[in-house]
C-alpha cells in the first residue's frame, strides 16, 4: 500500500511540474502571438482567477495563501 501512495504522489508531481513548465511558455506564447493554446485563452483564465480571488475578500485571501502552500517547496 505504502508504495502505491508513492507511485501516486509521484505521478501527481510529475504532472505538476510539467504544468508549471507549460504556463509560462504558454503566456509567452499568447502575448506573443494573441493566440490561445489548446483553445483556451490563459491570460483571460488567469485574469479571472485573480478577479474572483480579488472579490472574495477575505476568504479569497485564505484560498490564496492556501493555493500558494501547494506550490511552495518545503
Amino acid at each position: 500500500m505504502d508504495s502505491v501512495i508513492k507511485y501516486t504522489t509521484g505521478f501527481f508531481g510529475g504532472l505538476l511540474a510539467i504544468m508549471m513548465a507549460v504556463l509560462p511558455v504558454s503566456i509567452l506564447w499568447t502575448v506573443l502571438t494573441g493566440g490561445t493554446v489548446f483553445g483556451m485563452d490563459v491570460i483571460a483564465n488567469l485574469t479571472a482567477l485573480v478577479n474572483s480571488l480579488g472579490e472574495g475578500g477575505f476568504v479569497g485571501l485564505v484560498v490564496l495563501i492556501v493555493v500558494m502552500s501547494f506550490f511552495m517547496k518545503k
